[in-house]
Order: C-alpha cells, then sequence, then structure tokens
C-alpha cells in the first residue's frame, strides 16, 4: 500500500493549510460568536477551486482525487468547523450527486456554477418526522405534466438560509416507499420554495441550519436527478460520499484541538514543572495523537476506495463512526487538558467540544453508521470473503 502523496496531493494540502492559518484561525472563535455566515472565506475557497475540488475541469471542478477532497476538508475544518462543513455539503451532498447521475445539460446548468462557487448548495433529505428512517419522509412530489409539484418541508438543511441551488428527495408514490421515491435538482430562483425556521445550535454556528418549505412548488421534470424512483439511491450514494468528508470534517476539529492542548501543555506550570511533563498528560496527549493518525488512516482507504472506483460505503461508515467518536474523546481531552481555562470561552477548547459533537450526528448517527458495517460484514462473511 502506497502511504506517499502524489505531488498534486501535497499542493492540495499546502495551500488549504496556509488558508486555514492566514484565512480562517484567526477569525473561527468570532465565527462562533457571532454566527455569521463566512461569506468572504467562502468566496475564497471559490476562488481556491475547494468547492468543487473532485469535479472534472470541464464542469468548472478542479479535477482533483476524492483524497485531495479529503485532505483539503481536514485543514479547512482545523481552521475553522463552519466553514469546513459548508464546503463539504457542497462538494460532497451536492457537487457529487449531479456528477454522479446528472445529465449533460443539467451539469451545464449546475454543476459548472456550483463548483466554481459562483452558487451554493443544499441537501434535503430529512424531515421533522423522519431522520434516519429516510423512507418514511412524508414531502410529495407529484407529477402535472411537464412539472412535480412539491409539498412537504425539510429540517436539519445546512447552508438552508444562503443555498439557491437544493438537491431534493421526495415521494412521487407514497404508497411505494423507497421504490417511490425521487431526486430533483430545486433551483430557488425558480422554484421560489421558502425558508423556514433558522435553528440556534450548540456549535458549527458559522454554518446555517433551516428548514425548507414546500408548499405547490413546481419544479419541471427537466430538473429530476436520474430516473423516477431513483430517488432513494441517489440520496444512500451520496450519504456514502458526504460522510467520507464529515469524518475529514471531525478529523480536523480533532485536530487543532490536539495541537492546541499539546502547546497549553508545554506552557502551563504546576508544582514546580510544565504540566507536559507529568505522566498523566503526557499519556493523554500520546492517546489523542494515536487516535487522530488512525482517523486519518480510515479516511485516506475510504476516498481512495472511492477514487478506484470501488464499494466503499462500508470504507466511509468505518471512517465517519471513528473520526466523530474520535474527535469527540480528543477534544474531550483537550479541555480537560486546559483544565479551569477549557471551560471558558478565553480559550478554544469549549468551542471544539461543542464544534465535534455534531459529527456524531449528521450524515447519518453513529448508530446508522454501526447497522451499515454490520449489514456488510454480515454479508461477506455469508459470501465467504470475511
Amino acid at each position: 500500500m502506497e502511504f506517499a502523496l502524489s505531488e498534486i496531493q501535497q499542493m492540495v494540502q499546502e495551500t488549504a493549510k496556509a488558508f486555514a492559518d492566514n484565512e480562517l484561525l484567526p477569525i473561527a472563535a468570532e465565527i462562533d460568536k457571532s454566527g455569521q455566515y463566512p461569506a468572504s472565506q467562502v468566496q475564497k475557497l471559490a476562488e481556491l477551486g475547494f468547492l468543487g475540488v473532485a469535479v472534472q475541469e470541464r464542469w468548472g471542478g478542479a479535477g482533483f482525487d476524492n483524497l485531495s477532497y479529503a485532505i483539503a476538508m481536514e485543514e479547512i475544518s482545523r481552521g475553522c468547523a463552519s466553514t469546513g462543513v459548508i464546503m463539504s455539503v457542497n462538494n460532497s451532498l451536492v457537487c457529487d450527486p449531479i456528477k454522479k447521475f446528472g445529465n449533460d445539460e443539467q451539469k451545464a446548468k449546475w454543476l459548472r456554477p456550483l463548483a466554481q462557487g459562483k452558487r451554493l448548495g443544499c441537501f434535503a433529505l430529512s424531515e421533522p418526522g423522519s431522520g434516519s428512517d429516510a423512507a418514511g419522509m412524508r414531502m410529495t412530489a407529484i407529477r402535472d405534466g411537464d412539472d412535480y409539484v412539491v409539498n412537504g418541508t425539510k429540517n436539519w438543511i445546512t447552508n438552508g438560509k444562503e443555498a439557491d441551488v437544493c438537491i431534493l428527495i421526495a415521494h412521487h408514490d407514497p404508497v411505494e416507499r423507497h421504490r417511490g421515491i425521487s431526486a430533483f435538482i430545486v433551483d430557488r430562483r425558480e422554484s421560489p420554495y421558502k425558508i423556514g425556521k433558522v435553528e440556534d445550535k450548540l456549535g458549527i454556528k458559522g454554518s446555517s441550519t433551516t428548514s425548507l418549505v414546500f408548499e405547490d412548488i413546481r419544479v419541471p421534470v427537466a430538473n429530476r436527478l436520474g430516473e423516477e424512483g431513483m430517488g432513494f439511491k441517489v440520496a444512500m450514494s451520496t450519504l456514502d460520499g458526504g460522510r467520507i468528508g464529515i469524518a475529514a470534517q471531525a478529523l480536523g476539529i480533532a485536530r487543532i484541538a490536539f495541537e492546541e492542548a499539546l502547546a497549553y501543555s508545554r506552557e502551563r506550570s504546576a508544582f514546580g514543572k510544565v504540566i507536559g511533563d507529568f505522566g498523566a498528560i503526557r499519556e493523554m496527549l500520546a492517546d489523542m495523537a494515536t487516535e487522530i493518525d488512525a482517523a486519518r488512516l480510515l479516511i485516506w482507504r475510504a476516498a481512495v476506495a472511492k477514487d478506484h472506483g470501488e464499494n466503499y460505503g462500508s470504507m466511509s461508515a468505518m471512517a465517519k463512526l471513528y473520526a466523530s467518536e474520535m474527535s469527540a474523546r480528543v477534544c474531550h481531552k483537550a479541555l480537560q487538558i486546559h483544565g479551569g481555562y477549557g471551560y471558558v470561552k478565553e480559550y478554544n477548547a469549549e468551542r471544539h467540544v461543542r464544534d465535534a459533537r455534531i459529527t456524531e450526528i449528521y450524515e447519518g448517527t453513529s448508530e446508522i453508521q454501526r447497522l451499515v458495517i454490520a449489514r456488510e460484514t454480515q454479508r461477506r462473511f455469508a459470501t465467504g470473503k470475511g
């Protein structure tokens, strides 16, 4: 197995790290405090090609691979977790399904400006009464001539306030459950759905999370993504890829928490020496460093498998499960190393704890990841490939 990064991947890593150091780390605490959408920083991400990392150049993207995307996501999320998830959604949940399931007309109209950062996207699957049970959604998109008429509400939509393109999953035939689901590209300029409640969240405060309300909204048949009835497949495939991005986000949060805890342990003195020389602190730092590296290897494995066209669903679930729970553990230890200072907003440790928590929930909860992993493990055992 080859662990060395290519020259292009190293360039992506260096560029993303420099951007995080210079543009994001200095303002991340203020973004958290104000809840302000980082519009200027998102535009600069677009100029770097980071809103369409793995999209072909002919469609406006940077033309890099999914490993480069994971690398960039780690670095950007290390700088600011809110900016990281804005980038992740546009790449993983919007550009990726259009790239995979869209036709050339759809790619020209939506993928190109999305990958270039001229437009911003969101992904609408969850509803107030159905989160993990995607097939239990109640939103309908009923065919009426050359349009579908959409009714219902979506919930927990990242980028919901700012996005003007939405990947929407809805029932065209509610009786059929997952076989009656279709996917659509909804252009807010042409099909003006409403922005509902904007959530006040524990963390990731610079990224909006809203509900979207559809009341007799007409969406052209030409906007359907894939064939009728393919919506559940589109959604599950999209989430498989999205989990790589969120795993990388969790990794970036853990990494900055570790780096700051390590620096603090070399500055803070107690009982006549720096606390980093105490065995208990050194053991915590060793565990944190080990878990961060282990998570990165799982993420890179899933990203490389996706690049090679392999079945990577279980790998991305493992990466997302481990990285998100690792991030929570690392951020908890980082706060503990800071002691009382970790509990106050003068330091960043408490923010990292809050930001890390959502990575165990969105893009599929940890419980859902375990179901995916268990199902694949049982399948491989049954076929003698375990």
